[in-house]
């Protein structure tokens, strides 16, 4: 089970100046050093040179796009095989409705279920009805992570009206829930933690300077 209080999302596209797996493990070093209790990981190769780096419990994701699909957080059983060859201790997957590009949502469940007995999964969900459908499931955590990036849901984001979305998934799933999407500082992250989620998952703020950069630039512009 992943413990209480801060994860740390490590991650850089191909497109980010950041973007090497030898980076990415010493990111995750200076999290567990800054008191991180998890990482949050994109690929097999990041996962395993985090492992060297840290002993914390990884969620781990793989990014693919498919043509015909916007699903492309670890969006099939190829990805899903990665992972369980990585080691990492939960599997984060898309949970939304969007069209997936091969198999069903209770198909990857039942995947995992079925050749990684002991890892646990993880659902990122846009909606509450996203939420209540992975909770279904049987997911162990449900995550806000796609709020707002989905769709149906841009221009929602996790803390708006006093972070309502949150407490309606809250109250709406026995599967305990992730904050995570737009925690963007210290304040925020004691508010959600309050609120009574199981952890919550910051990235940008934490391990993106390229982004930190921008906010600055983009207040004084302001």
């Amino acid at each position: 089970m992943l413990p209480q209080g801060l994860i740390v999302s490590c991650q850089a596209l191909p497109d980010e100046p950041l973007h090497s797996s030898f980076i990415m493990s010493k990111m995750a070093l200076a999290a567990y050093q800054g008191g991180a209790v998890g990482i949050r990981a994109n690929t097999k190769e990041d996962i395993q040179a985090i492992q060297q780096e840290v002993d914390l419990p990884i969620i781990g994701i793989v990014k693919r796009d498919y043509k015909g699909s916007k699903v492309f957080i670890t969006a099939t059983s190829q990805e899903v095989d990665e992972l369980i060859e990585s080691g990492c201790e939960v599997i984060a997957l898309d949970a939304t409705t969007q069209t997936r590009p091969k198999e069903s949502l209770s198909e990857l469940v039942a995947y995992i279920r079925e050749h990684a007995p002991n890892v646990e999964i993880m659902a990122d969900i846009s909606t509450l009805e996203e939420a209540k459908q992975a909770d279904e499931l049987g997911f162990d955590y449900v995550g806000t992570t796609l709020r707002g990036y989905t769709d149906y849901t841009k221009g929602h984001i996790l803390y708006e009206d006093n972070f309502q979305f949150l407490k309606d998934v809250l109250e709406a799933v026995d599967a305990k829930v992730i904050a995570e999407g737009n925690v963007i500082t210290p304040e925020m992250f004691e508010t959600v933690s309050n609120l009574g989620v199981h952890c919550t998952v910051v990235g940008g703020a934490i391990t993106r300077p390229k982004e930190i950069t921008q906010r600055f630039v983009n207040a004084l512009k302001s």
